[in-house]
């Protein structure tokens, strides 16, 4: 721990969460940002590219949820996401997908999506 930090935050997809932990409060971890763009299992898994349950975020810490609106693929989920959060102790942000590739904006990708 480092004196005068007020915030030591994570932001991470809940792979690893449930092993790392006990380990990263220790450390003086106190915020989390989930990057969890679906509910849906087998989305979560094309998503992180490998088989991977959802983890449970009840973990006594500060939680925000970051989600990214996906036309075609999670769009269909938003109220699904208001529902799933809506009495648990934790802010859900929706964000806009912004192609990219490599270094630059895929433009065409943007512009098909208007």
């Amino acid at each position: 721990k480092l004196e005068g930090l007020k915030t030591i935050a994570v932001t991470t997809n809940g792979i690893n969460l449930t092993r790392l932990l006990p380990r990263l409060k220790e450390a003086g971890l106190n915020v989390i940002n989930i990057s969890l763009d679906t509910l849906v299992p087998a989305k979560f898994e094309f998503i992180v590219r490998r088989k991977a349950l959802l983890t449970s975020f009840r973990c006594l810490l500060y939680l925000q949820v970051n989600c990214v609106v996906m036309r075609g693929f999670n769009e269909d989920e938003v109220l699904d996401f208001v529902d799933f959060t809506k009495d648990l102790p934790l802010d859900v942000r929706f964000i806009e997908y912004m192609p990219f590739d490599g270094k630059y904006c895929c433009l065409e990708i943007l512009l098909a999506q208007k």
